[in-house]
């Protein structure tokens, strides 16, 4: 089992049934920080001390057969934007450089509580507010894949963090694509989920107990290795807040689960119903169709035989009905087949 490189879901099994520690785990997800981090800049804030303490409490309260949560033992980190107790959050902004707020956001509480083990966070773009991931106070990040090109932003720490081992999961924030770019740039999954289901309290540094100042369009979602691993995480971080008023007070529906064999058959059914581009060739008088196409054509050749013929003029088609039966009328028909399938 390649500890760095598999998923939540995978390593909260596996630590349930003491086929790991959470400290090995740990270990693992470390070492691909020290590997990776000094050239592509995505982990700051490292806690290592402490994440290495709360591990081996997860362990103990294993052997004490205390309830296990979802991600029991599970490291991961967060973007530089949530608020959480003990650890700064700076949104790479100067004036930020020392903030350390007083309590956990509701997300990363609600992570904690279902057994995860925050690391650290993983580097943005200045006040979140750029498609890269560079800011004054931690330097410019870089794509894993290379290292001159950019990884998105403003959550490229988190995806380039993903990327490379050094985290399971994280959390990312979407207002304009700051998931789904660095995602896409990175090569790995990420969620944004509809607005008003995960709670904002918290998302951002709000020192002296301001306003929020985010309250539309934002959204938080996690950024992962695996489908499975969004759902799990998804489920975790949303549903109704008391700090966030704005999120519907109900509840969050468990994903159903895709039978893809079940659905690819539905979907060839359903595409047997898509004009394909090819033209019904009609016989004339042999002709079975009822369409208004071949009707008027029928009208057409019975009119035709009281008329003397007409002379075709060069480069004029006799026939504009009967236009499918050629190559272009079947290559028409196996494109749209590929395009859909």
């Amino acid at each position: 089992m390649n500890l760095a490189f598999s998923s939540a879901t995978d390593l909260a099994a596996a630590i349930a049934a003491r086929k790991i520690s959470a400290v090995e785990a740990l270990d693992a997800h470390l070492a691909q920080i020290d590997r990776h981090n000094p050239a592509v800049n995505a982990v700051i804030s490292l806690d290592r001390d402490g994440a290495r303490e709360r591990a081996e409490e997860a362990d103990a309260a294993l052997s004490r057969g205390e309830a296990l949560g979802p991600l029991h033992g599970v490291p991961f980190t967060l973007k530089d934007m949530h608020e959480t107790s003990g650890m700064k959050t700076t949104v790479g902004f100067p004036l930020f450089a020392d903030y350390v707020a007083k309590e956990d956001s509701p997300v990363v509480n609600r992570l904690k509580t279902a057994g995860g083990v925050l690391m650290a966070k993983t580097n943005v773009a200045t006040m979140l507010s750029d498609w890269q991931s560079d800011n004054p106070l931690f330097g410019r990040n870089s794509n894993p894949w290379n290292l001159q090109r950019t990884p998105g932003g403003s959550s490229g720490g988190a995806a380039a963090a993903v990327c490379t081992g050094m985290t399971p999961f994280d959390i990312g924030t979407d207002m304009q694509d700051s998931i789904r770019l660095p995602a896409a740039f990175c090569g790995v999954y990420g969620l944004k989920p509809t607005e008003h289901r995960v709670s904002l309290a918290g998302a951002f540094p709000d020192p002296g107990g301001a306003a929020r100042s985010v309250r539309l369009m934002s959204c938080l979602g996690p950024l992962a290795r695996s489908i499975d691993d969004l759902a799990l995480i998804y489920r975790i971080i949303s549903g109704p807040d008391d700090r966030d008023t704005d999120l519907a007070p109900v509840p969050v529906e468990a994903m159903p689960k895709l039978d893809l064999q079940n659905f690819a058959h539905r979907f060839r059914a359903l595409l047997s119903r898509v004009p394909s581009g090819r033209r019904h060739q009609c016989s004339g008088r042999k002709c079975r169709k009822t369409t208004a196409r071949c009707r008027r054509h029928h009208r057409g050749s019975e009119t035709a035989q009281a008329r003397p013929a007409r002379r075709s003029r060069p480069g004029r088609r006799a026939d504009r009905h009967n236009d499918g039966g050629g190559a272009a009328g079947t290559a028409g028909g196996a494109g749209i087949g590929l395009a859909l399938v």
